[in-house]
């Protein structure tokens, strides 16, 4: 007897043995899925990895790694690297149709995942490619010039009264002249080392009308005719001139951080991407003290420039669980409770997919942003439909190139629009 119950013992103990091994690997992660993503957007790298940590805690059998590489690095050229170099990231972005193609091979189909179904119409152009959806938009993003409601009042200057290029340069002239008695080190920073504040973001508001806005047009086109160049070049001059000195070694962060956070200067050309760094600075200044002026432009007076700045991708030549995990936590950010609360009030995003309430954006560049969009009242973001690194690369370096004397604003012009014609051949 004492034999069959030792039998029976054993054979107990066998099965809770296996019953526990089996109950610890779906919980303890024998069968852990590792996503490493390479992201573009430094303004919410915190921001970004605290929601992906909330995401590992609900999902224990999922490790998301995140780099993060943007600001005044160069993402592209990085992303281009880590491809070449066999170091390729699970989940990365993509901006417009030069990247889409560029990467066309590695970018996997999402068109069955629920954030493709609610994308807002027109976010999936770029993205859409014959019958697949191979990128998700991040959110929509507006710039312009972003003022300082304080120094702006003490100065006397209204605003909402700035549309043309004459207002606007009566008002920093204004600025100028009453800097010691308002505090302020100069009117204007203009980060001349930062390449695409130039290229991309400056140029675009007087390129866009080429082509019509749009940009596939843009993609398609065999040149750019600098159509609007003379008054592209008196914006740059206006900006440089009552710029905080020198032009050519002001980066991003300075700025940001160190001028415009802390008032020093009255305005700076950037987007609604910087209000978590203001925040973070100046959390009454940003959510109170800030504004648009739309950068002026000859029959596109009070327009803001509104476009998609860059798409996730998930990368197709990633393992078939892997490529599934990064469908989820994409699918999971923009549609889950927590994660759309995150894009909102965390990212300080303006959503670029149906089921959110416009009425809880905070940030009030956002806002803006979105009643620009609403009204209609938009310029679009064809610096992404130009031949590949040219905006930053060409376009963007020969404009430092003119702040710094090295070439004419006609030898810019020229070098510029050959060098597309080049790509494009």
């Amino acid at each position: 007897m004492k034999k069959f119950f030792s039998i029976i013992s054993f054979v107990a103990m066998m099965i809770a043995l296996v019953t526990a091994c089996s109950f610890g690997s779906d919980n303890a992660g024998d069968d852990q899925i590792t996503v490493d993503v390479f992201q573009f957007k430094v303004e919410f790298r915190e921001q970004f990895e605290d929601l992906v940590a909330m995401y590992e805690d609900e999902n224990p059998n999922v490790t998301i790694n995140v780099q993060t590489l943007g600001g005044g690095s160069d993402y592209g050229a990085t992303l281009r690297t880590n491809f070449s170099s066999g170091d390729e990231p699970d989940v990365f972005n993509f901006g417009g149709p030069t990247d889409r193609d560029e990467y066309r091979e590695y970018l996997a189909d999402l068109s069955d995942t629920e954030a493709a179904q609610l994308a807002l119409d027109g976010t999936l152009d770029v993205a859409t490619d014959g019958d697949e959806i191979v990128g998700l938009p991040y959110n929509q993003e507006g710039y312009g010039l972003i003022y300082n409601k304080r120094i702006f009042e003490e100065a006397g200057i209204d605003p909402e009264s700035i549309s043309t290029y004459e207002d606007l340069e009566s008002a920093v002239q204004e600025l100028e002249n009453k800097k010691e008695e308002l505090g302020i080190d100069a009117a204007i920073a203009l980060p001349g080392s930062e390449a695409w504040v130039l290229g991309n973001h400056l140029a675009n508001v007087f390129l866009a009308p080429e082509f019509n806005h749009n940009i596939l047009e843009a993609y398609e086109s065999d040149t750019v005719p600098f159509e609007k160049g003379d008054e592209m070049k008196r914006l740059l001059d206006l900006q440089a001139t009552y710029s905080v000195q020198p032009v050519a070694s002001l980066d991003y962060s300075q700025q940001v951080e160190e001028l415009f956070s802390l008032e020093r200067v009255a305005m700076i050309q950037q987007g609604n991407w910087v209000y978590p760094t203001i925040y973070d600075m100046d959390p009454d200044f940003a959510v109170d003290g800030i504004g648009f002026i739309p950068i002026p432009v000859e029959g596109y007076e009070n327009h803001l420039p509104v476009g998609i700045p860059q798409h996730w991708a998930v990368n197709k030549n990633s393992d078939e669980e892997v490529i599934q995990a990064g469908k989820d936590f994409l699918d999971w950010m923009y549609t889950s409770e927590a994660g759309k609360d995150a894009v909102i009030n965390d990212f300080n995003f303006i959503p670029a997919y149906e089921g959110y309430d416009a009425s809880d954006i905070v940030d009030p560049l956002s806002k803006q942003v979105y009643e620009y969009s609403e009204a209609g009242k938009t310029i679009g973001w064809v610096f992404m439909g130009a031949p590949t690194a040219w905006s930053d690369d060409q376009l963007g370096t020969n404009m430092q190139r003119y702040l710094s004397d090295d070439m004419t604003w006609d030898e810019m012009i020229e070098e510029s629009r050959n060098s597309w014609e080049s790509a494009r051949q």
